[in-house]
């Protein structure tokens, strides 16, 4: 028999609030010392100011990353989207998903024996990321659940 799915309806997407705030506002404040020295920098050359910049761009863009890792759900699947890697899985390649004490981030068991990291749910927004968790695991139970499950 086919597994027995409840439609997602529109796309759920979880992401970590704390982290997106922290990394952003950094983002910005690394932009705009950047800028400020690179203007008050004396006896600075063009190669020593591009060279700043270009360190400030870098950060920005590692803490611009950082503020959009997200896991995004759908009827499909899960895609997600982690520091460096974005993976897209099937609802049946997902075992379980553990938020342990202890871990960071949610983990997913996968059916191929591996794990991943899901670093759109973070231990450090607190209770919503138990929340957030315990709506994934719903959502990977309602896609996986077949008409054998008891």
């Amino acid at each position: 028999m086919p597994p027995v799915t409840v439609a997602v309806t529109a796309p759920t997407v979880f992401r970590p609030r704390l982290a997106r705030l922290v990394t952003l506002g950094l983002a910005v404040a690394v932009l705009v010392l950047t800028a400020v020295i690179i203007v008050v920098l004396p006896n600075a050359g063009p190669l020593d100011r591009a060279g700043f910049a270009l360190v400030g761009m870098l950060i920005a863009w590692f803490c611009w990353r950082q503020a959009t890792v997200s896991a995004r759900a759908d009827d499909g699947g899960l895609t997600v989207r982690n520091l460096m890697l974005t993976r897209r899985l099937e609802w049946s390649e997902i075992v379980s998903v553990r938020f342990g004490h202890g871990r960071p981030w949610v983990q997913l068991d996968l059916a191929d024996g591996d794990t991943l990291a899901v670093m759109g749910i973070q231990r450090a927004d607190g209770e919503l990321a138990e929340a957030e968790a315990r709506r994934l695991a719903t959502l990977v139970a309602e896609h996986t659940r077949t008409t054998r499950d008891d």
